[in-house]
């Protein structure tokens, strides 16, 4: 049997309109004029053969026929938008969406994800960076990998690992002029910083028992990655975290002209909404990371078993 519907803009106009006994709020609301709600209602009126408000200097109110419509229409409007986001939840229920530091994708892991895909081919990986830190009320985000405080309550904090600091230069920039004996050699170098971790080189060389440096002349980028492709084009020594450097230093385009090596004051974690702590696709990647890292060399010494996890 044919259903004989009226329009949907007509439908929509009066229900926003007896919703809110006002033509203007209505408008307001579906972004359109007045007269456009005015003139949909009055199509719709026109259909059913029957007035629908009573029309006012001011205002308008529901006739007899009109409040015996509005309750049926708002469910039957309701039903279908519980069902639009139904399907929507569905269809992006396989996405998962991980914000990561520029540095983090690019020199870690970006190289790895596809075996993760691999592995879950039910996962669809949408892959955000930034330099800050996610808020979970207003991005749409599921996890992140964050180095920080678990400082939220609402949060689950998965311990990664904890990264070694240590200055890297190229090979030709070391063997170049004036020499680098020990870490006091440093005052006669350019220093490669990033100003968004300006404590890295501060706690390197005081650990390194070097006081008379300053860092007010050395170049300052925002990442890691940046620093690093500055010291391997020879402009500096640039200091770096495990395991930011792991692929340059294993086939010996950066080399480290100092032993010292300082642990860094925050972990990493994978962090998401505890909410979501028995989320498929969530506990996939947890588990797929835990493993990526006890696997790479260049974290041995960077994972501390003792540290727990956080916000369970």
């Amino acid at each position: 049997m044919s259903r004989r519907l009226p329009p949907l803009n007509s439908l929509r106009a009066f229900e926003a309109a007896a919703r809110h006994c006002s033509f203007r709020h209505a408008a307001e609301e579906l972004h359109v004029t007045h007269s456009a709600i005015s003139h949909q209602v009055k199509l719709l009126e026109t259909q059913l053969q029957v007035a629908l408000f009573r029309r006012r200097a001011r205002s308008v109110e529901l006739t007899d026929a009109g409040r015996l419509y509005f309750p049926v229409l708002r469910d039957a409007l309701d039903r279908i938008a519980d069902g639009t986001e139904l399907v929507r939840s569905s269809a992006s229920a396989s996405v998962l969406t991980i914000q990561v530091y520029p540095t983090f994708a690019m020199r870690w892991l970006i190289q790895r994800l596809p075996a993760f895909q691999n592995r879950h081919g039910d996962v669809q990986v949408r892959l955000n960076t930034a330099t800050r830190d996610v808020d979970f009320n207003r991005d749409d985000v599921d996890v992140s990998v964050m180095m920080g405080s678990c400082d939220d309550d609402s949060l689950h904090y998965e311990y990664l690992f904890t990264s070694d600091m240590f200055p890297v230069c190229s090979p030709e920039y070391l063997r170049g002029s004036p020499r680098l004996r020990d870490p006091h050699d440093l005052c006669r170098h350019t220093l490669l910083q990033v100003y968004v971790a300006s404590r890295d080189w501060e706690k390197w060389l005081e650990a390194a028992g070097v006081a008379d440096i300053s860092l007010d002349n050395s170049l300052k980028f925002d990442s890691y990655a940046l620093a690093l492709e500055a010291a391997l084009d020879g402009a500096g020594i640039s200091m770096t975290r495990t395991p930011f450097a792991a692929r340059e230093l294993a086939s010996g385009r950066l080399v480290r002209p100092f032993e010292p090596v300082v642990r860094a004051d925050h972990a990493w974690y994978l962090t998401y909404r505890r909410d979501r702590l028995d989320t498929h696709k969530i506990r996939a990647l947890q588990a797929w990371l835990l493993e990526e890292v006890h696997a790479d060399p260049a974290l041995a010494t960077a994972v501390d078993d003792r540290a727990p996890a956080v916000g369970q």
